[in-house]
């Protein structure tokens, strides 16, 4: 049990130059002690430097409680645990960006306002067919995501007296299209027609149907299979500031609109490093095979290659011990292959791995336990989805927590434009050495010069 800190006499006092400035401590509802830099540069003409802000707090945030060292993770105060188990995805977006658990009469209209807003622009289907056949998904995702605001103009400028109502519409409206224009990019990139939304479908069953329908082969909505989709989508649906989701505050401190803010966090989720980690899980898994199959050999060779080779899926910037949503989501992966008769050899090199790195003094001192991608890839890899859908897969979950992050930051008074400082490390003051200098600034002066001799003669 952590200590309570008193959040009405605790301070924290700064000595920089031989002047001391004292610093108000503000402490969260579970207790983590932050303190309150605000005035520093305006007191003592310092800043702090803080490279990956891995001490820096953004804002405060009432969407998301992480604890990384016991392995924690709430949404609204509610377990993730406890919303996997029993709740749907549209449910949990609810909760994330409205703040409570929708009562029927809300889960009713909630559902409805999805259903009334799933179908795209027909300009908008067009525009899929100007792109490359090879053009990756999250390049389309972002693009026709950043278009929304040309064709849904009603939030494309930011109004400080925006009702409730038109943030609502714009957040069920993004959250709807972006599942559909995600089937319609998958569909484009093979070659098959697009399917639409159906209303008698729930909104992971109509997505399942929207990527693998077809005309000749209507596509059998298995219960298993939509329940495992609910869970992946909830368990990523936020994360605390990770870099995407700072990367929708980032930019819609701007006040630029909903679908601007979030069409730069569906970029910031395409790097490896962030959303695309298992699909990197995946290739690895691929890559043991290729090489003979053998766990242990691999898994030595990261221990000797001193950072050159990685073992994707395991550790996490956050979390120090078993990532709480890897719990979960292994229970889910074997529910979906034993569903689906699905005998995957990469399931068989994935739990060797798991096995290996949990007993690893190595991997045990550097905190390397599995993470939500470790199994995440090898589900949807089973339901069909392929892997360069992966991080859509990722984008179509975090949605939101984009929503609910942006919304806060835009309500919140204290929000400003976000503008981080530097310490300039480059040369200091220097001139143009003669030579460097443009030979069209020497010629100016002369010019004028030849023209007021002209004139005066």
């Amino acid at each position: 049990m952590k200590k309570k800190t008193s959040p009405e006499t605790a301070t924290a006092q700064l000595t920089v130059n031989g002047k001391t400035v004292t610093f108000p401590v503000r402490v969260g509802s579970e207790n983590e002690v932050a303190i309150d830099i605000s005035r520093l540069r305006k007191e003592t003409g310092a800043i702090t430097l803080d490279y990956g802000y891995l001490n820096t707090g953004s804002c405060e945030s009432a969407i998301t409680y992480l604890d990384g060292e016991e392995g924690v993770l709430r949404y609204r105060g509610y377990p993730v645990e406890e919303l996997a188990a029993k709740s749907r995805f549209v449910e949990v977006a609810y909760l994330l960006i409205n703040g409570r658990m929708p009562d029927a009469q809300e889960r009713q209209q909630w559902s409805s306002l999805l259903n009334q807003h799933s179908m795209i622009h027909e300009d908008m289907r067009r525009v899929f067919y100007q792109y490359p056949e090879y053009a990756h998904p999250m390049a389309v995702l972002s693009a026709m995501v950043v278009s929304l605001s040309t064709f849904y103009p009603e939030l494309s400028q930011h109004r400080p007296d925006e009702p409730e109502e038109a943030i609502t519409i714009a957040a069920t409206r993004l959250m709807s299209k972006l599942r559909t224009i995600a089937a319609f990019s998958y569909k484009k990139s093979i070659g098959e027609p697009f399917v639409y939304p159906r209303s008698d479908l729930k909104y992971c069953a109509n997505f399942l149907n929207m990527m693998f329908s077809s005309p000749v082969c209507p596509y059998e909505i298995r219960p298993e299979v939509v329940k495992a989709l609910n869970v992946l989508l909830i368990l990523h649906a936020d994360h605390e500031q990770n870099c995407s989701t700072s990367a929708v505050r980032l930019v819609g401190s701007a006040r630029v609109n909903l679908y601007a803010s979030v069409s730069a966090g569906i970029c910031a989720l395409w790097g490896p490093l962030h959303g695309g980690a298992n699909q990197m899980v995946v290739e690895m898994l691929e890559d043991i095979i290729r090489r003979g199959g053998s766990v242990k050999s691999y898994v030595e060779g990261v221990k000797t290659s001193k950072g050159k080779e990685l073992l994707y899926g395991f550790g996490h910037r956050v979390y120090k011990t078993y990532d709480p949503r890897a719990k979960i989501i292994k229970q889910s992966c074997h529910s979906v292959l034993k569903a689906l008769k699905v005998n995957d050899s990469m399931l068989d090199l994935a739990l060797e791995l798991e096995d290996i790195a949990l007993h690893d003094d190595y991997f045990l001192a550097r905190n390397l336990y599995p993470n939500v991608d470790f199994y995440s890839g090898l589900i949807y890899r089973a339901i069909g989805i392929p892997r360069e859908m992966f991080t859509v897969m990722f984008a179509l979950g975090r949605l939101p927590g984009w929503i609910a992050q942006w919304k806060e930051a835009r309500e919140d008074a204290r929000f400003k434009l976000q503008r981080p400082r530097q310490i300039y490390v480059g040369p200091p003051r220097r001139n143009l050495a003669p030579e460097h200098v443009s030979s069209e600034v020497d010629e100016a002066p002369r010019r004028k010069h030849t023209a007021h001799a002209k004139r005066k003669a």
